[in-house]
């Protein structure tokens, strides 16, 4: 079961990938991990360094993909990207949150999702 929702989360996240690059993104890497999370996608979107969390739902049974980012989840990304940002030598760089959404068939973008929620 576990291996089977992994697949399906790296299916999306290469989906997700794709529908960023049609859209102008840069994708720098896939699944940033750091000692506590993990971003599903770092990308460029002109001047921005975008942290990118991708969720999939084939159903609203579990709610909505977007309701499963939520404060929690925010500040493990928050705290991956300041480790992303601190490595890679970027802190001069505007950086901004988005979350791809899948539901069936449909995706949808949300840009600048959420604030920095850190510490």
């Amino acid at each position: 079961m576990a291996e089977n929702k992994r697949k399906t989360g790296e299916e999306y996240e290469r989906r997700a990938g794709a529908y960023l690059a049609e859209n102008g993104y840069e994708i720098l890497e896939y699944n940033f991990r750091c000692r506590t999370s993990e971003i599903d996608i770092v990308a460029r979107d002109g001047e921005y360094i975008v942290f990118c969390e991708v969720k999939y739902r084939s159903g609203t049974g579990s709610g909505r993909p977007a309701e499963a980012v939520d404060l929690r989840k925010q500040k493990a990304i928050s705290k991956c990207a300041l480790y992303y940002i601190a490595s890679h030598g970027l802190s001069d760089s505007a950086c901004r949150f988005d979350v791809v959404c899948f539901e069936g068939d449909t995706v949808t973008l949300y840009k600048d999702a959420f604030d920095y929620a850190g510490a």
